[in-house]
């Protein structure tokens, strides 16, 4: 369901959502592509330059029916059954609500009369009225997986599917409603079960899996917004199966048991590409696996709906868009640098430049890069590659990590010589980063010409929106806040809001994740501090009195507007105040 190519540019030229030079870029890929060329829809899609979202608001105005966020909806299960699974599944349908004679349902296609006439034709729909709205396919299943225990297992069966080389099962006998691994690992193959496994991260929107050996039992986690959840608890005999079946999916050597291995594999459901990236390490009690979840529609999200500051947001963009540099996002593991680099690399990928990528490892495979894998235990450096790549005629350059002072040089004379280069680099704070550079060696003159910003972040879970409720504030932590809202405390003003618990976030509170950051850019007083090699405080200092937002000021502005909890931010940022 894609509107046609003409009207699609006329609409998203007449409402201002993209430039002429973007959809010219969109058509230089298009052509690139002569034999089956992608609908231009599809297209600035994957280029990042229009949200999904964006377009299917636009064909539902164009239909004249409702667009609706279904993910924040809670709709009673006995009203998402009346209709066939086979139907909702097959032809993107979920019933939302049954009030008096009318009957809600959303529809990735409205304008698809057949489909409208078999729901018309039920005898569950005898007297009701039909009402229409319009959501996304992916938002849809996501909805019917909440709900029919069936759907889940053609997810997972068509997860198998994707697999099947490499000798994967599923018997469509197993429940996914189980109260106890250790029965089923008895009475099933184990496959289903590290089957089973991988399902209940996906739907549970996992980062990692992980999955930990002890003397009575096999404990199976999963990192959901960065916090680890105890998932299941499979009996101590199912440990060498279930990391024996990992190990052949990841390709690795299945009789290594003393030595830490390294391996991966590929899924392709329901049109998410998720790859996972696994590592087993011996331990005492047998071996540990880490899976890591990698979705690539997580990185392709956008700079605009990572939860960037209005202000901050500007400022990187103008940033990102010099025509070379240095730009520096630091942040601890985990710290979500790795999609904000992506994203800003995919505003920039316009089709008429080299985008060159050295990662250790390259987490994501994109179109339109060449990315470079380092293997430092055959001399495959960051180093190495860098002078290498310089040779290549690259216009951008991301280097995964600056870790010593032989690749910091290297990438300082490529951004002196004509390159922007985005790199990270483990600081504490935006103004640590300034002068790390310099306390690894490299020249204070070529770093304060080279440097164009530097951006710390972090990340902190976003309040449930369907359990959000209002809530007293605790007197000790108002302080934290600053005088204003100590002011409007003591007025009785002042309103913070939290998470209740509910099922749609697992009884957290919590649901999904914002970035808190603090975006240092060189001005001449930060330049003279290089070449002076002032202390981070007092560069922080001076750029504090420049206008620098600080990440724990970020954050509290988030706390103020009930995206999150003033728990949230104190575990991730210091108080400045």
């Amino acid at each position: 369901m894609e509107i046609a190519d003409k009207r699609l540019e006329s609409i998203l030229l007449s409402h201002g959502l993209i430039d002429q030079d973007r959809l010219d870029q969109a058509r230089l890929v298009i052509a690139r592509h002569s034999l089956h060329p992608p609908s231009l829809q599809r297209t600035l899609l994957d280029l990042g330059f229009v949200q999904e979202e964006t377009l299917l608001k636009l064909r539902a105005a164009e239909l004249g029916v409702p667009f609706m966020e279904i993910d924040e909806y809670s709709p009673d299960a006995s009203v998402v059954t009346l209709l066939p699974e086979e139907l909702c599944v097959e032809q993107g349908v979920v019933a939302l609500e049954k009030e008096g004679q009318n009957f809600k349902v959303a529809m990735q296609d409205p304008n698809d009369l057949m489909v409208l006439e078999r729901i018309n034709a039920l005898p569950e729909m005898k007297g009701l009225v039909v009402q229409v709205v319009m959501a996304s396919r992916g938002a849809i299943m996501r909805k019917l997986a909440e709900y029919h225990d069936h759907y889940k297992i053609r997810v997972v069966e068509r997860l198998l599917g994707a697999v099947q080389d490499q000798g994967v099962q599923l018997s469509r006998s197993m429940g996914l409603d189980i109260q106890n691994m250790s029965q089923v690992s008895e009475q099933t193959p184990i496959i289903k079960t590290v089957n089973l496994i991988i399902l209940g991260a996906l739907l549970k929107r996992a980062s990692d899996i992980h999955i930990l050996p002890e003397r009575k039992s096999l404990r199976v986690l999963y990192r959901v917004d960065g916090v680890l959840q105890e998932a299941q608890v499979l009996p101590a005999s199912a440990s060498l199966a279930v990391v024996a079946r990992i190990k052949v999916m990841s390709k690795l050597d299945i009789s290594e048991k003393r030595l830490p291995q390294d391996g991966s594999f590929h899924l392709k459901i329901e049109g998410r590409e998720i790859d996972f990236r696994v590592a087993t390490t011996p331990t005492i009690s047998g071996e540990k696996v880490v899976l890591r979840v990698l979705d690539k529609s997580s990185i392709f999200i956008g700079l605009d709906h990572l939860g960037f500051d209005t202000g901050i947001l500007t400022q990187f963009k103008q940033m990102i868009h010099k025509p070379h540099g240095i730009i520096l996002i630091v942040g601890p593991t985990g710290s979500g640098k790795t999609t904000t680099l992506y994203s800003a690399l995919q505003i920039l990928n316009r089709g008429d430049v080299n985008i060159t990528t050295v990662e250790d490892p390259v987490e994501y495979e994109l179109e339109g890069f060449t990315q470079i894998q380092v293997h430092a235990d055959i001399g495959l450096t960051f180093a190495s590659i860098l002078r290498s790549i310089l040779r290549q005629d690259p216009d951008i350059i991301l280097v995964g990590e600056i870790r010593d002072l032989e690749t910091t040089e290297i990438a300082v004379r490529a951004a002196l010589t004509g390159h922007l280069v985005f790199a990270t680099l483990h600081t504490n704070d935006a103004s640590g980063a300034v002068t790390r550079l310099v306390e690894m060696g490299a020249q204070p003159y070529l770093i304060a010409s080279a440097l164009r910003g530097a951006m710390s972040q972090r990340l902190v879970r976003t309040i449930c929106p369907r359990c959000r409720e209002e809530v007293v504030p605790d007197p000790a932590l108002v302080r934290h806040l600053g005088a204003e809202a100590v002011a409007r405390h003591a007025r009785g003003e002042l309103k913070l809001w939290r998470g209740k618990g509910c099922r749609h976030c697992f009884f957290t509170g919590y649901r999904g994740r914002t970035v808190v950051t603090e975006l240092l850019p060189i001005t001449e007083e930060i330049r003279r501090h290089i070449l002076d090699q002032s202390p981070s405080t007092e560069v922080a200092k001076t750029a504090l009195a420049q206008g620098m937002i600080p990440m724990f000021q970020d954050g509290i502005s988030k706390v103020l507007r009930g995206i999150t909890t003033l728990e949230e931010v104190l575990e991730v940022a210091e108080d400045d105040l």
